[in-house]
This record gives C-alpha cells, structure tokens and sequence, in this order.
C-alpha cells in the first residue's frame, strides 16, 4: 500500500510521524530552558544518551520493562538537576556567551565520562525492542512505536499546555519567559521556575530518550546527539523564541528527515543530513525569524 507521492509508504510516512513526534519533545524541552534561562542546552543530547545507557542496563540486570523505563527516568532527572545546581546556577549572572560554552563542556565531560566508563562498543536497550513489531492498520504494516510515539507526543505536549495555561507554575514561567528581571519583581521565585522548567524539560528527555531507543537499540556515548544537533536547527527553523513555533519546527524537520530516510535510495541515504541543512538555510534566508513566527515583535515564548 503506497501513496503517490515518490512512492511513499504508509509505513514510511508513519515512521515519519514518529521521528517527528520525538523530535518536537526534544524542541519542547529545548525550548523551555532557552524560554527561561535564554540558554541553548547543547548537553540535551547527553541527557539522552544516559537515559537510553539505564535502560540498556535496565536489560542487562533482567529488570521489567517499567523498571527499566523508571530507572531511565530517575538517572535523566537527577542528571538534569545536576547540571542545573551545579552549572547552570552559579553561572547564572555571567554573559550568555559563558553559559552557552559551559553546555558545550558539560556535554563533552558527560560524552567522555560514559566513553571511559562503557567503552566504545554498543550496549542494547532490547527490552523495548518489541515495540518495533508490526501492527496490522488496514491493511498497511505499521510498526507499534510509530503509534505509540505520536500518541505519546501529543499527550505530552497537550499536559504541557495546560500545565503552562492552568498551573500558578505555569504562570510564573510564562511570565519570566517575557521579562525574567520584571517578574522577579513581582515576586516570581527564580529558584522555582528554573527548577520547574529544568525538571519539566528532563521529563520530555526521559520520554525522548526511551522513544529513541526503541528506534535504535544499540547505546553508546553518541547516542542521541546527531538527532540533537538536528533539532536544534528545527527550533530556530520554527523560531527559537517561542514556544510553540519551535515545537513545529522540531516536527517538522523530524518528519521530513523520516520520510527521506524512507524514500531515498540506499546511496543516496548517507546525503540526508545535507540534504536537511540545506533546506534549513533556504529556509532561514527567505524566514530569519523562523518558519512559524508571525513577526518580529513577537513577545511571547512559553
């Protein structure tokens, strides 16, 4: 069963969808820290990587599968927490420019630390390797973590919503979004909403990095951060100061990278990521305030 198009399957077009679903979680969790903090996480992608290496542990040591699912959540939490008492607080009053290479050295030392601790040969996070099975949908073989990926996608971003919409937190990081130094004075608790928004975007890591590892089953310390470094540019392909706008953005440059990856021929594949940048750059010449921003007075970033 085919659409017309290229000769695009429905799998290959569900397979899509997924990557995109998983890569608007990670614009998500990118885009709350850089909303708060104005701060480009580039460590995201290690938060990943240890997600993905305790559920392969989580199958080393036979462990169920919502065990191994909790531990990935439970190391990707404290991690992030980590990095934002340790990092992110004390440099908190220095230039961006200070907190944007203190991420790049984050990501690094935590890149190497699980070098030297794991080795360079993968580990396997098989336990959830059943999701890779086919569901039979009419009669098109759809893979179950397509299914799942975008229904979990969606009921994350729709929780996080209402969250930022309904919740007194939410209020408090939709207002330091708009001006950090105002809402302080109006008795917005930094501490607080940082620490809200750090744990909020380690969750959308944990859900990331568990839906990722079913995609690719073998960790090792890069795991993760060549889909990092590509949702980073659909963020500011979406426009990277609001919220929304660089969810879209993640979607979409997930989607487009998931279709390729199934409609290019087998020689061609290894041009894929040219062939994504490039468009990004077209794009951004034509849009450079992003693809889903209305304009550039735009104030609003959660």
């Amino acid at each position: 069963m085919t659409l017309a198009f290229l000769n695009l399957t429905w799998p290959t077009f569900a397979d899509g969808l997924a990557l995109g679903g998983i890569y608007a979680l990670m614009a998500v969790g990118i885009g709350l820290v850089f909303g708060v903090l104005r701060l480009v996480n580039f460590a995201y992608g290690q938060l990943l990587m240890a997600g993905a290496y305790a559920l392969a542990y989580g199958a080393t040591w036979n462990l169920p599968t919502w065990e191994s699912i909790l531990l990935c959540f439970g190391v990707v939490l404290v991690l992030s927490l980590l990095m934002e008492v340790l990092v992110f607080r004390p440099l908190r009053l220095h230039s961006p420019a200070t907190m944007l290479v203190a991420t790049f050295a984050v990501a690094f030392l935590l890149q190497n630390i699980a070098l030297l601790k794991f080795g360079a040969l993968p580990r396997s996070a098989g336990s959830l390797a059943l999701l890779n099975a086919p569901w039979d949908i009419f009669g098109a073989e759809i893979r179950k973590i397509a299914v799942v990926s975008v229904a979990t996608a969606a009921g994350c971003l729709v929780i996080l919503q209402m969250l930022l919409k309904l919740t007194p937190l939410g209020l408090h990081m939709r207002a330091a979004s708009m001006d950090f130094r105002t809402a302080r004075l109006l008795g917005v608790r930094a501490n607080r909403v940082i620490t809200g928004a750090v744990i909020l975007s380690g969750l959308l890591a944990a859900v990331s990095a568990v839906m990722l590892s079913v995609q690719d089953i073998n960790v090792t310390s890069t795991f993760g951060l060549q889909d990092t470094i590509v949702v980073l540019a659909g963020v500011v392909l979406g426009g990277l100061n609001r919220l929304i706008p660089a969810t879209l953005g993640g979607f979409a440059i997930g989607f487009a990278t998931g279709i390729l990856g199934g409609v290019l021929p087998s020689n061609q594949v290894q041009y894929l990521q040219s062939f994504v940048f490039a468009a990004v750059i077209v794009v951004l010449l034509v849009r450079p305030n992003g693809l889903f921003t209305r304009a550039a007075g735009a104030v609003e970033r959660v």
